[in-house]
């Protein structure tokens, strides 16, 4: 028998001063079996940094074809394309022939050694932006994950601060290709 994904609900409320947006989200995510709480609130952080009204949580591991978030215009067309971890180089290739623009935020062990690995080979992707989230911010972040959670994402100057009104993680990301955050 399958395991069925894990329902975490999250109410976030975002301050990002960079992008002078301010909003309040009711939010469920499913945690997929084979995903970790940092992978998860990695995604969540995603969703904090590029906040849309027409950004959500795509079926990202349970299908192949679709990324961690994504954004659709009214037509279905592919606005942005967000994925988390470390995607094959060829699957990011793929994502930008398919959205106007493609955001990977990469976190954990190994991240050196994948960016490496791809830089090359994804150089020429001018609608790529890869955005690097430091080991021991992402292994907090993942420390705050309840499965009722009420967290507030302030980002200014490129820098996010999460609390959940008790613990506080800083992170700041680092952009490894592509431009700031729009």
């Amino acid at each position: 028998m399958a395991l069925k994904a894990t329902i975490f609900k999250a109410d976030i409320q975002i301050a990002d001063m960079d992008r002078a947006h301010y909003a309040d989200y009711s939010l469920t995510l499913a945690r997929h079996p084979s995903e970790t709480d940092e992978r998860m609130m990695v995604r969540l952080l995603a969703f904090a940094l590029f906040a849309h009204p027409a950004l959500v949580f795509a079926r990202g591991l349970s299908v192949d074809d679709e990324p961690g978030l994504w954004q659709l215009d009214l037509t279905g067309r592919i606005e942005r394309w967000i994925d988390v971890g470390q995607p094959d180089e060829k699957w990011l290739r793929k994502a930008c022939g398919r959205a106007d623009e493609v955001v990977v935020l990469s976190y954990g062990r190994g991240l050196d050694v994948w960016w490496n690995g791809v830089r090359e080979k994804l150089a020429r992707q001018s609608s790529l932006r890869v955005i690097e989230i430091a080991r021991e911010a992402s292994a907090d972040l993942a420390r705050l994950a309840e499965r009722s959670m009420r967290l507030q994402f302030s980002i200014q100057d490129g820098g996010v601060w999460v609390t959940n009104g008790r613990d506080n993680v800083q992170i700041e990301p680092r952009w490894l290709q592509g431009g700031e955050r729009s």
